[in-house]
């Protein structure tokens, strides 16, 4: 898991967190609707890096390796 990977985590995370808080669901399907708006704009973001930059974010890191010390793998 790349450095722009947790960063794009962390915006739809924080992204869902601001809408919720705002919206105040009462429901398990207003819940799941506010998940996907933040989810939709770390995506958006997460496209509009790869045009700028011609490559792709997501890569085959593996954050559970990364931590174990495992060595990471180059990206192409």
């Amino acid at each position: 898991m790349t450095n722009l990977e947790l960063v794009l985590n962390m915006l739809a995370e924080a992204t869902t967190t601001a809408i919720s808080k705002e919206k105040k669901p009462k429901d398990f399907d207003e819940n799941k609707t506010i998940a996907k708006q933040g989810g939709t704009i770390a995506g958006n973001t997460r496209k509009a890096i790869e045009a700028k930059t011609g490559r792709k974010v997501v890569s085959p890191l593996n954050a559970k390796a990364l931590q174990k010390g495992v060595p990471r793998k180059k990206l192409k």
